[in-house]
């Protein structure tokens, strides 16, 4: 089976640190800011940002509708924090403006952990992954409020839900692009194989 192409949403964000993770996770990465280049790509990565300024530029680019479409067709995607947030068909308290995606249904609140000075690491058990804890890196992460029916939570943090899944939409409010475990992006790569395998 020919490699994966998995693109990574290069608006605004951590891109560089995610497209050496997805090749360190047997993909072909590269970089998408255009419709064009989204078409061509397997998969998705919504990086780590600022989420209101990821949700400006994407209207200001062409890309938000694409988007959208590409997820409503099934294309995988996996969004990290800021990315999670775009994921999440509800945003508490957005601010003026701000759309998101979707994709998921769970309702996330933003910058839930604190602020930039309040960023912290902790060991995380995520479903999927196997081996040792993931090391979660949060920067003004989110959580996530609840999530609906179809979504599956893969892990939690002192009570709070930290990684979802539904179908071939992957959400963390951390950061794994940041500690050099790939693991994380590795469970992200497989889907996006299964996806493409006929008959899957």
């Amino acid at each position: 089976m020919s490699t994966p192409v998995i693109g990574v949403l290069a608006l605004q964000g951590d891109v560089r640190e995610h497209l050496i993770a997805l090749a360190a996770a047997d993909a072909v990465a590269r970089a998408v800011r255009r419709p064009e280049e989204l078409a061509e790509v397997d998969g998705l990565v919504i990086p780590g940002g600022e989420s209101t300024t990821i949700s400006k530029l994407a209207h200001l680019f062409g890309m938000m509708e694409p988007l959208r479409a590409r997820v409503r067709e099934g294309m995988p995607v996996y969004g990290t924090c800021a990315g999670m947030i775009m994921l999440a068909d509800k945003i508490l308290d957005p601010r003026s403006g701000q759309e998101t995606i979707g994709g998921i249904d769970m309702i996330v609140r933003r910058n839930a952990f604190g602020r930039q000075n309040e960023s912290f690491e902790a060991a995380v058990d995520v479903a999927g992954v196997e081996g040792d804890p993931v090391e979660g890196v949060f920067i003004r992460a989110p959580w996530v409020e609840s999530v609906g029916a179809q979504a599956e939570v893969l892990a939690t943090h002192e009570g709070h839900i930290v990684a979802v899944r539904q179908g071939n939409v992957l959400a963390t409010s951390f950061h794994p692009e940041l500690t050099g475990d790939h693991r994380v992006h590795g469970l992200f790569v497989d889907m996006v194989r299964a996806n493409r395998t006929p008959g899957s």
